[in-house]
């Protein structure tokens, strides 16, 4: 038994290979155990051949082989936790900010304090959010770039959509209305505006991105707003059939038809992703392209899954806190709550995102850039938006796509701004104009109040 101790002590200083199978494994346990029992066997005094003969052969493999697999099982699955929990939880350095989300708990039962509750919950929801994408982005090397692209999109946007769960739970409509719009004008605006700065002061040049894809996600922002436009008219203009009835029905419409126009345009993103792809293929083949050292994900696909279920699962429960505290915070900080809703809770909520977007354009991926920026905010606008109407509707709470005149008037103007600004190439100039954008943005919602019956009805 020795031997086949020592086989499983080297395993769990050192990781098997993907590629080799059970079959191998199961080879070599087995031929570590028939040469322990060997050496057990020399030392046993001779027997006479009745007595051999008496003892079946098959007893003596049994009991050695199932304690010797109990064992190596134990320590394998003990090193596979320890090294799944190295990897995911201590190996980054933003991860110092988890304990906050379980003080922010504590705070609320012990002391009750909304505004130091809203504070924790928010910063411990950082480094949850940037785990999410971790995770998704080790998932998306088991299921391919299409489908991890979409997993990367909309685990990237779960935060939002959970709190806008747990608003709606609430009767929070307002929160939900502001905390997903804020999220595209974030994206859009200050996302974007510090990737084209910071991009333009490193590379020191124009930097060009794909015009197909910056023009397709436009014309669905602009699909968005004529969306989120129409309902708010009649509302103000006095002119629905049926007052009450007729905004809420055409917004439940309206919203049916975003999400078939956003499942259009994943399709054809899949179609025209898998067409680049081949021509690259085919233009390496041709050059004779020397070939690439390809990334090897750091976790495996089951682990990939239970962590994104587990931080999925603590993400919502931070976030119950946090809308939770949203209007005690509010009371506390003499702050609207437009203001909490529309600038604090993206800024710092998607904090990581932000960065990398930033990190990706300082390294002259501009597309990859975009694909974080616009390509959240065409998310939010085209699936969260819409999934907020329906999910009220089945909760029997009336979330419609009337985000009220200022609200409405802000994404129409920051759809017309990026727009026109992705036209051509992007340069720190560029950046610079979108971000003081978002600071106007910013310093009007700061004095932006709810009218007072909307307030009432938002709680």
């Amino acid at each position: 038994m020795e031997a086949f101790v020592g086989y499983c002590g080297r395993g769990v200083g050192q990781s098997v290979p993907m590629s080799a199978g059970k079959t191998s494994l199961t080879a070599a346990l087995m031929g570590s155990v028939e040469a322990s029992l060997d050496g057990d066997i020399e030392h046993v005094a001779p027997e006479s051949a009745e007595g051999r003969a008496s003892t079946p052969a098959r007893g003596n493999h049994e009991a050695p082989y199932a304690v010797a697999r109990r064992r190596c099982g134990i320590r394998c699955f003990g090193s596979t936790i320890f090294r799944s929990l190295t990897t995911v939880i201590f190996s980054a350095k933003l991860n110092v900010l988890l304990p906050l989300g379980p003080a922010a708990i504590v705070v609320k039962e012990l002391w009750g304090k909304q505004g130091l509750v809203f504070i924790l919950s928010l910063l411990g929801l950082v480094p949850m959010a940037e785990r999410l994408g971790y995770v998704t982005e080790q998932l998306s090397f088991f299921t391919g770039d299409a489908v991890g692209s979409l997993l990367n999109c909309t685990f990237g946007n779960a935060p939002e959509l959970i709190i806008s769960i747990f608003a709606l739970r609430n009767g929070l409509l307002r929160i939900v209305q502001q905390s997903l719009l804020g999220s595209v004008l974030s994206n859009m605006l200050l996302v974007l505006g510090f990737s084209f700065f910071s991009g333009g002061i490193v590379s020191k040049k124009a930097q060009t991105f794909d015009k197909e894809s910056a023009v397709m996600n436009s014309g669905m922002l602009l699909m968005a707003v004529m969306s989120l436009l129409f309902p708010a008219v009649l509302h103000y203009t006095r002119t629905e059939a049926n007052f009450g009835r007729s905004e809420l029905a055409l917004s439940r419409f309206s919203s049916c038809i975003m999400l078939v126009a956003y499942a259009s345009y994943l399709v054809f993103q899949f179609g025209s992703r898998k067409t680049h792809a081949d021509h690259r293929n085919e233009d390496v083949i041709d050059g004779e392209a020397c070939p690439v050292e390809e990334e090897v994900a750091d976790i495996s696909e089951w682990e990939a899954i239970i962590w994104l279920a587990i931080f999925t699962v603590w993400i919502s429960i931070t976030s119950d806190y946090l809308v939770g505290a949203i209007e005690g915070a509010a009371e506390e900080w003499n702050m609207p709550i437009s203001f909490i809703s529309v600038i604090m809770l993206p800024v710092i909520g998607n904090a990581p995102e932000h960065a990398t977007a930033i990190m990706f354009a300082m390294k002259d991926k501009i597309d990859l850039t975009l694909g974080i920026a616009i390509g959240s905010a065409t998310q939010i606008c085209m699936l969260g938006i819409p999934v907020a109407v329906l999910v009220g509707w089945i909760m029997g709470q009336p979330v419609d796509l009337n985000f009220q005149l200022f609200e409405t008037s802000a994404l129409f103007m920051t759809v017309l701004v990026v727009a026109i600004l992705l036209q051509g190439t992007s340069n720190h100039c560029k950046g610079m104009l979108l971000v003081l954008c978002y600071a106007i943005l910013a310093a009007s919602f700061y004095v932006h109040v709810d009218a007072p019956s909307t307030s009432e009805n938002s709680a």
